[in-house]
C-alpha cells in the first residue's frame, strides 16, 4: 500500500469531465472525493473533476462544482486540452449524447459512459472510433447498475464458450412484479405506488415495456457471445398483461413471475443463429432467480467450463451506479481500457465480431403458462382444448377461475407439457378473432431450471 501511495502521489491525475449532474452524476462527484485516497492508492493515481456540464448551473445539487470549470454546451467538454477521459451521464440513444461521444473519441479522449440506449444503437460505430484513436470505451454502469457484470463476462469468463446469458434486467419491472406477490394488488395499482416511491418513471413505457431490459440484453450478448450488437433483433414482450390473478396462479403451482431477458446462440441447419429476447416467464421457486425481489437484477452465465455463475446486486441507484462509473474510470487511470490493453469494448475487435442471423426458436421446447380471458358461456372451454389439440399442443394441467355472478368474464388458465414453441404460437392462431376470447392471451414460458 505504501508503494501504491507513492506512485499516486508522483503520477500524474487522470482528469475527467462529467456531463450531466443528476443522481449519478452527482454520486460520482461524492464517491470521487468520499473514497479519494482509497481510490487514488488503488489506481495508481488520483481522478480529479476538471469541469461540468449540465441544465442548470446555479441548481443546488448537494455537492461543491465552484472549483470546476463550467460548459453550457456539453460537447465543449471534449475538446478541452485539461480532459484524458469525458463522463456521459445524460442519457438518451441521439442527440447531445451521441454528439459528445463522438466528438470524445474523435478527439483521442477516453468516453465512460451509464447510457445503455446509445450503446444498444451506436455501440459498434463507438467501438470503432475507440479502437481507431486507441481510446478508452467503457460502460460498465450501462447495463446493472453496480453489478459487474460487463467485466464479468468481458474477461472472467473470457476463457470459456458460453452457452447462455439470461437474467433480471430491470428493476422497475421486478420491483412491480414482486410487489404484487407481496401484496395481491394488480398491475394498475402497483405501478402508481411504484411511481410514487420513485421506482418507476412518470412514463413508464420503456421499463415495463421490456425495452430497458433489450437495450441491456443487446450489450451482453454481443460481449458475452462476441456479436455485433443487434438491438432490433431483440424480441421484446412486456408485464403489462400481467394481472394478480396470474401471480395467484403461478404461486399455487409452485412459480413466480419474472421479466426475464434471455441470449445464446445455437446451430439452426449448421449455422450458428443468435436468440435475444424479453418476456415474462414462470420462474421456479427453487431457481437462483426467483429470490431476486424488489429493485434488484441479477444476471446468469452458463460457461462450458466454468459452468452456472450468478451476477447479483444493486441494478439502479445513485451509489451503485455511480460506483461502476468510478470503477470503470479506476481501470483507465491504471492504463486499461485501450484497444490492444485489456480488450476491445465487446470483448474483441469490431472487425472479429460476428453478424450471427436472428434464430428463430419455433422449433425449441419449452412448458409453457397460458392465461385466457374469455366470456362466460357453454362451449368455450371445448373451443380453446380443441385449438391446443389441433396445434398437437399437450395440456398438463387446466384451470377455469370461479366468478362473482353468472355471466361476464372469466379467466381459464392452463399449463402445457413440453413441446415446440411453434405448436403453442399456431395454437394461439387458431383462436385469433374468436368471440369467445375478451382479450388478448397471456403467455408465459416457463423457464428451465
Amino acid at each position: 500500500m505504501a508503494t501504491n501511495a507513492a506512485q499516486s502521489q508522483n503520477a500524474k491525475p487522470l482528469r475527467i469531465a462529467i456531463a450531466g449532474l443528476g443522481t449519478v452524476g452527482v454520486g460520482v462527484i461524492r464517491l470521487l472525493a468520499t473514497n479519494h485516497d482509497l481510490i487514488a492508492a488503488r489506481a495508481g493515481r488520483a481522478i480529479e473533476v476538471v469541469a461540468v456540464s449540465a441544465r442548470e448551473r446555479g441548481k443546488d445539487r448537494g455537492v461543491d462544482i465552484a472549483s470546476y470549470a463550467w460548459e453550457d454546451d456539453m460537447t465543449a467538454l471534449a475538446a478541452r486540452d485539461d480532459v484524458d477521459v469525458v463522463v456521459e451521464l445524460v442519457g438518451g440513444s441521439d442527440g447531445p449524447a451521441l454528439a459528445l461521444s463522438r466528438a470524445a473519441l474523435g478527439k483521442g479522449t477516453g468516453l465512460v459512459t451509464a447510457n445503455k440506449a446509445m450503446i444498444a444503437h451506436h455501440g459498434l460505430e463507438l467501438a470503432e472510433m475507440a479502437e481507431e484513436a486507441a481510446a478508452p470505451l467503457k460502460f460498465e454502469a450501462a447495463v446493472a447498475g453496480g453489478i459487474p457484470v460487463v467485466k464479468g463476462l468481458r474477461e472472467g469468463t473470457s476463457a470459456n464458450a458460453l452457452t447462455k446469458v439470461y437474467g433480471i434486467l430491470n428493476g422497475t419491472c421486478n420491483y412491480i412484479l414482486s410487489a404484487m406477490e407481496a401484496t395481491g394488488a394488480d398491475f394498475a395499482e402497483t405501478l402508481a405506488e411504484a411511481q410514487g416511491l420513485g421506482y418507476a418513471e412518470a412514463d413508464p413505457t420503456f421499463d415495463i415495456e421490456g425495452i430497458d431490459a433489450a437495450h441491456k440484453l443487446a450489450i451482453l450478448a454481443a460481449i458475452g457471445f462476441g456479436a455485433k450488437v443487434d438491438f432490433a433483433a431483440v424480441s421484446t414482450t412486456g408485464i403489462v398483461q400481467v394481472r394478480a390473478a396470474d401471480i395467484a396462479q403461478a404461486d399455487a403451482l409452485g412459480f413466480v413471475i419474472r421479466l426475464i431477458a434471455e441470449a445464446d446462440v445455437k446451430d439452426e441447419g449448421g449455422v450458428p443463429k443468435l436468440l435475444q429476447r424479453v418476456r415474462p416467464c414462470l420462474v421456479a421457486k427453487d431457481h437462483p432467480l426467483a429470490n431476486v425481489d424488489g429493485p434488484t437484477n441479477a444476471v446468469v452465465a452458463e460457461g462450458n467450463f466454468s459452468g452456472r455463475l450468478l451476477f447479483q446486486g444493486a441494478g439502479a441507484g445513485d451509489g451503485p451506479t455511480a460506483s461502476a462509473v468510478v470503477a470503470d474510470l479506476i481501470d483507465i487511470a491504471r492504463g486499461f481500457g485501450k484497444s490492444g490493453e485489456v480488450g476491445a469494448p465487446f470483448s474483441m475487435p469490431v472487425a472479429q465480431l460476428q453478424a450471427f442471423g436472428a434464430a428463430e426458436p419455433g422449433h425449441r421446447m419449452e412448458r409453457t403458462y397460458l392465461r385466457f380471458t374469455v366470456n362466460d358461456r357453454p362451449g368455450v372451454l371445448a373451443e380453446i382444448t380443441a385449438a391446443m389439440r389441433d396445434a398437437d399442443v399437450s395440456i398438463e394441467s387446466l384451470i377455469q377461475q370461479g366468478r362473482a355472478n353468472e355471466g361476464g368474464e372469466v379467466l381459464v388458465a392452463m399449463v402445457t407439457h413440453e413441446g415446440p414453441e411453434a405448436n403453442v404460437r399456431r395454437a394461439l392462431e387458431l383462436l385469433d378473432g374468436s368471440d369467445s376470447l375478451t382479450g388478448e392471451p397471456l403467455v408465459l414460458p416457463i423457464l428451465p431450471n
